[in-house]
């Protein structure tokens, strides 16, 4: 299959997978850091990178119905958290197309 394609972030502060050291986001791309995911808490980014992104289902989260698929490091595969694809309540609409990072599944690289 090949080696994945790799996109080094040139940011001071960026999220990387904990599993491999890839970079996932920039820092300035984060919107919120108070969301809740699988394993605790997770931040909202506009934005990620080396990323492959799994079939769409829905889920019944804490703020509702929502579209989304669950996102995973290109290098080893990690689950890292999800994309928000279609939200259902229009107080919600503002997290689609954006990505969910949780917490345990990242490590910040960089000067922070």
């Amino acid at each position: 299959m090949g080696r994945p394609f790799r996109q080094y972030l040139g940011s001071l502060r960026v999220y990387a997978c904990a599993g491999c050291g890839a970079h996932a986001a920039d820092g300035d791309d984060i919107v919120s850091k108070a969301f809740q995911g699988r394993h605790g808490r997770a931040y909202l980014f506009s934005n990620v990178v080396n990323i492959a992104v799994g079939p769409k289902e829905d889920r019944l989260l804490i703020t509702g119905l929502h579209t989304v698929a669950d996102i995973h490091c290109v290098v080893c595969d990690t689950n890292l958290g999800w994309k928000y694809l279609t939200a259902y309540e229009q107080s919600q609409k503002y997290k689609e197309g954006k990505f969910i990072l949780e917490k345990a599944r990242v490590v910040k690289d960089g000067a922070w």
